[in-house]
This record gives structure tokens, C-alpha cells and sequence, in this order.
């Protein structure tokens, strides 16, 4: 930098009569090319007259026109010669000397101006740089002490997250078997309510096969208890039958005897009579036989009956057996398989 504005400097023109521009430098990418306010001392080429001769006009196309303009040669002009400056004194040695000297004493000066505003320019330069390599060492110090706050506060936080992570998976480990041995108690305890089912419901069959039997004996009884009463009857009835007849034997005896003379006239009604009390008689006994029949028929039947629902009983109670077996199986097999998978996920975890 220091360099660049030095040769700036000497580059410049110190009689400021000619007015040059400043070559740019090279580090200096931002400052603009300064343009003389003067114009330059060159000669400019003088302008030709064109004189015209000829214009012609023609129909291009419709509703349109094209002129053609014929320019005669360039007609030189004189160039008009500059007047002659007044002649002048000659200066004297002296006066050439004092110019000089003053010349000189005006360089040095400028000189001297030049240097003090490079030097100013410097310490303001230096100045600058000191302030802005503060300003970095200062940015660089407190960007550092950030990223190292940063950087702690990052550390802190990773390290609660890692320690909240392993909190977590702990209590995750511990529900995992808590909800294990939960798993395994209520396994336990629905093994245990089944044996306790399947005990009572043993029990409570045998109970409902003693009271069946049970009922069976006493229908039994009953039956023997209603045959022998129904033979009862029967017997008295014949009894009493065999008591009428004798009677009524004893009795037509005794009519025929005592009034054999009046009824030989109403033989024909006592054979009447005879008949309907024989025939009377053999429906009786029909009756009687055929009731027998029927309450023996009947009995046979409800005994059947009775057979017939202890055997659909003893069936059922076989397949509700059946079932529960089958059940607790299919539970227990049910039960084991999510006990494995809870074991394994909690050997995986």
C-alpha cells in the first residue's frame, strides 16, 4: 500500500500545467479513473464537406419510398495556419536560476506536504489495522469463548439426553418385568382356577351321576312300590270278584230254590241276565287286564325315558368335560406363547 501511493506520487506531474491523470494502481480496485477537466492539448482532425449532386427517389414496395443520395468527392480544405505569437525578451541566466530555485523550493515543499500526508495517511492506515486486528482478535476471542460455551452446553445437554436415555430404558426394563412376573402371576393363577374348575366340575359330576342314580333308585322303588300296590288291587279286586260271584252264585241258588217255581217262567230272562253278567264280567276282567298292561307298558316306557336321560346326561357331561379339556389346552397354549414372546422381547431389550 505504502509503495503503491509513493509511486502514485512521483508519477504525478509536479507543474499541474499538463494536467495527467493518475495511473490507477493495482491494489486499488474501487477507486474511479479521474478524466481531465480540461481538454488535451492534440489536434484534432479537421471534418470533411460532403457536397450532395444527386438524390433519387424509388417505389420500394407499396405505399413506401427509398431515397438514394449521391455524394460528390471530398473537397479538401485549407487548413488555416496558427497566427505567430508576438516575439518575446529573451530571459536572463539569473532570472532562469531564480525560476529554477523557486521551482525547486516549490517541489521540495510539495514534497514535504506529500510526505506529511503520507505519513498521516500511514499512522491513520496503521491506526486502522491496529483497530481492526483488535477487532479480530477481539471477535476471534469471543467467537472462541462462544463455541466453547456452545460446545459445553452441547456436552451438558448430550450427556442429561444419554443420562435421561439410560433413565428411561432402566424404567423401560423394569415395566418390561414387572409386566413379566405379572404375566407369569396371572398364568399362575388361571393354571391354578382351571385345576380348581376341572376339580370341581369332577366333583360335581360325580355329585349330579350320585344323584341320578340316586333317582333312578328311588323310581325304582317307587315303580316296585306301585307294581306291588297295583297287585294289591288286583288280588283285592279278584277277591272281591270271587266274593261277588260266590255271592251271586249263593244268591241264584237260593233265588232258584226259593223261587224256582216263579222264575221258570223268566228262564229266558235269567239266561239273559246270565249272559250280560258274564259278558259284564269278561269286560271287567278285560279291563282290568288291559289297565295292567298299560301301567306295565307305561312303567317300561318312563323307565326307558328315565335310562335314555341318563345316558344323554352321562354324554353331555363327557363332552362338557371334552370342552374344558380341550379349553384349558388351547389357554394354556395361548398363555405360553405371549409368556415366550414377552421373554424374548425382554432378553432382546
Amino acid at each position: 500500500m505504502l509503495i503503491g501511493l509513493v509511486r502514485d506520487s512521483v508519477m504525478q506531474c509536479f507543474c499541474h500545467s499538463c494536467r495527467a491523470p493518475v495511473l490507477p494502481a493495482a491494489h486499488r480496485r474501487s477507486a474511479p479513473v479521474k478524466k481531465p477537466v480540461g481538454k488535451p492539448r492534440t489536434k484534432q482532425p479537421k471534418k470533411v464537406k460532403f457536397i450532395t449532386t444527386e438524390i433519387r427517389c424509388q417505389e420500394m414496395s407499396k405505399g413506401g419510398l427509398a431515397y438514394e443520395v449521391i455524394l460528390a468527392e471530398p473537397i479538401g480544405v485549407p487548413v488555416p495556419r496558427r497566427a505567430d505569437s508576438p516575439t518575446e525578451k529573451t530571459p536572463s541566466v539569473e532570472e532562469i536560476q531564480e525560476k529554477l530555485k523557486a521551482a525547486e523550493e516549490r517541489r521540495r515543499s510539495l514534497e514535504a506536504s506529500k510526505m506529511a500526508a503520507i505519513a498521516s495517511k500511514m499512522a491513520k492506515i496503521e491506526e486502522a489495522s491496529r483497530i481492526r486486528s483488535e477487532q479480530t482478535n477481539n471477535f476471534i476471542s469471543t467467537t472462541k469463548e462462544a463455541l466453547d460455551a456452545k460446545m459445553e452446553n452441547h456436552e451438558e445437554k448430550r450427556e442429561a439426553y444419554i443420562n435421561e436415555l439410560r433413565a428411561r430404558l432402566k424404567d423401560h426394563l423394569e415395566g418390561v418385568e414387572k409386566t413379566r412376573l405379572t404375566l407369569e402371576q396371572q398364568t399362575a393363577e388361571v393354571y391354578k382356577a382351571i385345576e380348581d374348575k376341572m376339580a370341581t366340575a369332577a366333583d360335581k359330576r360325580d355329585e349330579n351321576i350320585k344323584k341320578m342314580l340316586e333317582r333312578l333308585r328311588e323310581h325304582e322303588e317307587q315303580v316296585r312300590k306301585v307294581r306291588a300296590g297295583n297287585q294289591e288291587r288286583f288280588q283285592q279286586l279278584e277277591s272281591a270278584i270271587q266274593d261277588k260271584l260266590q255271592q251271586a252264585a249263593d244268591r241264584r241258588l237260593m233265588l232258584e230254590a226259593e223261587q224256582k217255581e216263579k222264575l221258570r217262567n223268566h228262564n229266558n230272562k235269567l239266561a239273559e241276565v246270565r249272559s250280560v253278567i258274564t259278558a259284564k264280567m269278561e269286560e271287567i276282567t278285560k279291563d282290568i287286564e288291559t289297565k295292567l298292561t298299560a301301567a306295565e307298558q307305561n312303567r317300561e316306557k318312563e323307565m326307558q325315558k328315565k335310562l335314555d336321560f341318563v345316558k344323554k346326561e352321562e354324554r353331555r357331561a363327557e363332552l362338557v368335560r371334552q370342552n374344558k379339556s380341550a379349553r384349558a389346552e388351547s389357554e394354556t397354549v395361548g398363555t405360553a406363547v405371549p409368556g415366550a414372546a414377552a421373554a424374548a422381547a425382554a432378553s432382546s431389550g
